[in-house]
């Protein structure tokens, strides 16, 4: 049974809440930087995809840019209120993982025609939201659920390698690079002590995720 930690929680100063206001806005206004080289960059441009197969693809990638979006607020939430400071550089560090993350799709997006999702503020205010929910739970719960977050991301991005056509081996490379990146996250989380939700928590999370892919892809 998930828990109220009786831990005092961080002091929440000004300066928090500025910085969490400004990665916010700068997640969903601005184009993110990526520290790390882009994974489709020795690839050509494929010139043999069709309009849907083009659309699809960019439409899959916007669906990967939300959840990049979405992890940026969740990691932000978790942190503010988590108690343990090894923990919280677990999180950051998966938080700059993420921008490269965000980067990347943003980038491809970009080359392949299409456009990032109309509802990324709504994405960011609600996971940001689900993120301190899950840190105020305490620092095991709040791991565990990074470490579930990343299973389940994980298993998402699989199924793109499938979806994505067959010669757009540019999304392929990227969509790989992420998905060793999310499964090394989940790892560090599971290493550092996060307990195993309970199997009604990782069903709602499913079920939530399929809500937001679905409208991603369109929206």
């Amino acid at each position: 049974m998930l828990k109220l930690s009786p831990l005092s929680l961080p002091p929440l100063t000004l300066d928090k809440a500025i910085q969490v206001l400004d990665m916010g806005l700068r997640t969903v206004f601005s184009p993110a930087v990526s520290s790390r080289p882009y994974p489709a960059a020795d690839i050509s441009s494929e010139t043999t995809l069709s309009d849907s197969e083009r659309k699809h693809a960019a439409a899959l990638m916007r669906i990967n840019h939300v959840g990049e979006v979405c992890a940026q607020a969740l990691y932000s939430g978790q942190a503010l209120v988590s108690r343990d400071q090894a923990n919280v550089e677990a999180l950051k560090q998966a938080s700059r993982d993420e921008v490269d993350h965000l980067a990347w799709c943003e980038q491809r997006i970009n080359e392949l025609g299409g456009r990032k999702s109309l509802l990324n503020p709504l994405w960011f205010g609600a996971s940001f939201g689900l993120g301190v929910t899950a840190g105020l739970l305490g620092d095991k719960w709040n791991l565990g659920f990074l470490a579930e977050t990343e299973h389940q991301v994980s298993a998402h991005l699989h199924s793109h390698l499938h979806e994505l056509p067959a010669q757009d081996n540019a999304s392929r490379a990227i969509v790989a690079q992420m998905k060793i990146d999310e499964e090394h996250h989940a790892e560090t989380a599971e290493h550092l002590g996060g307990a195993a939700l309970p199997a009604p928590v990782k069903l709602a999370m499913r079920l939530a995720s399929k809500v937001m892919t679905r409208t991603a892809y369109h929206c």
